[in-house]
């Protein structure tokens, strides 16, 4: 199935109420700090809302956005990250207390191996400890490496636990609408969160270091695209059925 045709896809997915999605408490995984105010800030604010904050488990450091960076070395940048994840968060309704930091290596996260199983074994006791019912990570044709180890430790999460399992597309959406997929027709729900949509611009703005405006001795380092912030200025989230 064409990217495009999967993408037209997710923006007709029927409106869903936040029960029959995340029924419980969910879990989030961010690959890094900012996917959760990308992919899922409407559902965090929201589930505050509701009285059943989720957990969010950020699974790499982000200490390889800005690699040339002299003033921004890796042990600040990481630090920098984390304040910036807890801020944004702050800004949806969710305390600082409720997001985790993995902290395996931006650009580097594992995919299979004992690291990989390690990091398995630490989201299951976070589930465990938070009796979440359902993980929430990003969609497998997320086209970054971190992205799609984090994808995999959803399925082997949802395995071990027997949790219910969504994903959620950030880089899925900038995919050439020519590019074929191994994909068939997606389901799955949005979720109306006009009422949050503020809040979550505000979260997103919260990641000043990845923005290009805070780090500015590394010409090469990352920084959001317009094209991928102009993706999330809508007043709908997409959460995918695991297939």
């Amino acid at each position: 199935m064409k990217a495009g045709l999967v993408q037209a896809a997710f923006r007709a997915l029927p409106f869903g109420p936040l029960d029959r999605i995340v029924p419980g408490t969910a879990l989030i995984l961010a690959p890094h700090a900012d996917d959760e105010s990308l992919g899922c800030g409407g559902l965090i604010a929201a589930c505050c809302a509701a009285g059943r904050p989720p957990v969010v488990a950020i699974v790499t450091d982000g200490a390889a956005s800005h690699p040339h960076s002299h003033a921004w070395p890796a042990p600040r940048l990481r630090a920098r990250r984390q304040a910036e994840a807890r801020h944004a968060v702050s800004l949806l309704g969710l305390a600082p207390g409720r997001v985790v930091f993995l902290g395996l290596p931006d650009a580097d996260a594992p995919h299979e191996g004992p690291a990989f199983d390690r990091a398995v074994a630490t989201l299951a006791e976070l589930a465990a400890r938070h009796a979440c019912g359902t993980v929430l990570a990003p969609w497998r044709h997320d086209p970054h490496c971190d992205h799609e180890a984090v994808w995999k430790m959803g399925v082997a999460l949802r395995k071990m636990c027997d949790l219910s399992l969504l994903a959620y597309p950030v880089w899925g959406w900038l995919i050439a609408p020519d590019t074929e997929l191994d994909q068939p027709p997606p389901h799955g729900m949005r979720l109306d969160i006009a009422r949050h949509l503020p809040a979550k611009a505000e979260a997103i703005r919260a990641h000043e270091s990845q923005y290009g405006g805070l780090i500015v001795d590394d010409p090469t380092g990352f920084h959001l695209p317009e094209k991928l912030l102009s993706v999330f200025d809508v007043p709908f989230e997409v959460f995918l059925d695991h297939e």
